[in-house]
């Protein structure tokens, strides 16, 4: 045999053991999986052999093996920091791929992490809008979604509920769509699921905008879908947790009694977040019978603050009323407790939820609290010394009365102040500078003309009073482009489009509120509503940025005008 053949033999020998052994190395990984992919989720007999499947990618060099690894690794860990660091090595996995489905995966498992175990969710946004940018190159419609659904979640806990709506709704329509399109068992049961936990979701971003008979039509619709499965606990425990709410909210308490104790066992395996929110509007329905059972379930409240240093910002009264509670026990040692555990629990929400925290309503601001913990302390330890306990009290009396009086007083100024304007036409909040007009060179002049005419219309018809009026939206409407409306808007009126919307919006209800007495009864969500701001919290902080004073005062103020 000559030398040329020798050759050609061992080379087709040589490529058969190359490809006999990229066979078995397929095989090996995916029978070293199939020992542990059915075990449950944090179950750690699963890690010896996950640990395997690692060692044995890295040494064949395969990066999607190795990022599915990594992935099994973060299910199978029930350690928070190691889901964290396997998190972490998933994404360097993912990245020597260049698979952009494999770096939506990694990036994604990265944010739940810090959304669902530590409940930090600005990096965990952070982490789903690096994986929404691979996923938007990826053909993995469920993925891309599953990526949305998150974001809208994030965004909803830190309070853009308009925004998240825009995500949840989305993802019901692909969901939908979806499932009657599936045909593998699997392929159903996850878009099932997308599809009630995105319903759950937007049920909690209507009520918390207070829209509760919206939150109750898809309520309705959700619980008349999931009572014919036979599946979806969680998502099942998630809707009773809403509807028990709804029936508190409507004064229905022996129902909502009802649900919560039904959902509350599977929430409390799985999820401790809507656990505690399920624990506070318990003990809500239970005073109206038995306070102290009442008082049991606010305790429970506090055990998962001090457990997992985490509280959503509904549930920042659950102190308020501890505190209430052995204040008129005159237990001053729980008392001061619980007033130090609220300082806490602002602390975490002011760091947490930075949108929500300067808009959700306090009884007892930073200030107070200290001040009150300061006299308690001193009353605890020194309330046998009846002298110091009057120079205390006395003390605090005088610097109450000297707060309410100056208080008071600003409040006066600027209510005389907003009055002088509100009587003077000419002195409005939103003058705009007519001369920009001639130098705008970006923009045609006929076109500034025909855009001024456009939007002294849009005034003059109060058109700012829709909700959730958009620029594109308006841009629209006029038959103009997004860009010019921008630039105009910009220019002339010299504020944004949004400081626009607010400063029309509470300059008219201003006017309604000094000229028509009807509109001093109206509730301060009647008011948002009238001229278009979509939630009272919002009403109540631009009319105080834009006024100087809050609407409860200027209307105390404006009766007390009136009837002198």
């Amino acid at each position: 045999m000559g030398n040329s053949n020798k050759c050609l033999i061992v080379l087709i020998l040589l490529s058969f053991v190359k490809l006999f052994s990229q066979t078995t190395e397929s095989r090996s990984l995916e029978t070293i999986r199939q020992q542990y992919q059915n075990l449950p989720k944090n179950d750690i007999r699963a890690l010896p052999y996950v640990n395997e499947y690692i060692n044995t990618a890295k040494t064949k060099g395969n990066f999607k093996g190795l990022t599915q690894g990594y992935r099994d690794a973060v299910l199978y860990t029930p350690d928070e920091h190691l889901k964290l660091v396997y998190s972490d090595s998933m994404i360097y996995a993912a990245e020597k791929t260049r698979d952009n489905g494999l770096l939506t995966l990694a990036y994604l498992g990265k944010g739940i992490i810090y959304y669902f175990n530590y409940k930090k969710f600005e990096p965990a946004l952070d982490q789903y809008l690096k994986a929404y940018e691979y996923s938007r190159n990826t053909n993995d419609l469920y993925l891309k979604y599953k990526v949305v659904y998150h974001l809208g979640v994030v965004k909803s806990y830190l309070g853009y509920y308009w925004d998240a709506l825009v995500h949840f709704n989305d993802c019901i329509g692909f969901f939908e769509k979806e499932i009657g399109k599936a045909k593998h068992q699997n392929e159903i049961y996850n878009f099932k699921r997308g599809y009630y936990n995105s319903l759950h979701q937007m049920i909690i971003c209507y009520r918390n905008m207070g829209e509760q008979n919206k939150a109750d039509s898809l309520l309705t619709i959700g619980i008349d879908k999931i009572n014919r499965e036979s599946d979806y606990s969680l998502e099942r425990s998630y809707l009773l947790k809403c509807r028990a709410i709804s029936y508190f909210k409507h004064g229905a308490y022996i129902k909502a009694i009802r649900d919560f104790k039904t959902a509350l066992p599977e929430l409390e395996k799985k999820d401790f977040s809507y656990a505690s929110v399920v624990y506070f509007y318990l003990g809500q329905s239970l005073m109206q019978t038995n306070r102290e059972n009442g008082i049991r379930e606010f305790k429970r409240v506090d055990s998962i603050f001090e457990k997992h240093h985490f509280i959503l910002p509904e549930l920042r009264q659950n102190y308020e009323i501890l505190i209430s509670y052995y204040r008129d026990k005159g237990n001053i040692e729980k008392e001061l407790f619980y007033t130090n555990r609220l300082l806490k629990v602002d602390n975490v929400l002011a760091k947490d939820f930075t949108f929500l925290s300067s808009r959700v309503h306090k009884e007892y601001d930073t200030k107070d609290l200290l001040e009150k913990k300061d006299f308690l302390e001193r009353k605890s330890t020194l309330r046998l010394v009846l002298l110091l306990v009057i120079s205390v009290l006395s003390t605090i009396l005088i610097i109450f009365l000297t707060y309410r009086y100056y208080r008071e007083r600003n409040i006066r100024l600027q209510y005389e102040k907003l009055q002088m304007r509100l009587q003077n036409p000419e002195d409005k909040i939103l003058k705009g500078n007519s001369n920009n007009q001639n130098q705008l060179s970006i923009l045609p002049q006929e076109l500034i003309i025909e855009l001024s005419e456009k939007i002294r219309k849009f005034e003059q018809k109060k058109g700012f009073t829709k909700r959730g009026l958009t620029q594109h939206e308006l841009a629209s409407q006029l038959g103009t482009n997004y860009r010019y409306l921008s630039i105009y808007i910009n220019e002339v009126k010299g504020v944004s489009f949004k400081n626009y919307l607010n400063k029309l919006r509470i300059e008219y209800i201003s006017e309604l509120l000094n000229s028509d007495r009807k509109y001093l009864n109206y509730t301060t969500e009647a008011l948002a509503e009238e001229c278009g701001v979509t939630t009272r919290q919002s009403f109540s902080y631009l009319f105080r940025e834009i006024n100087g004073i809050r609407p409860q005062d200027y209307i105390r103020q404006r009766k007390m005008a009136m009837k002198k």
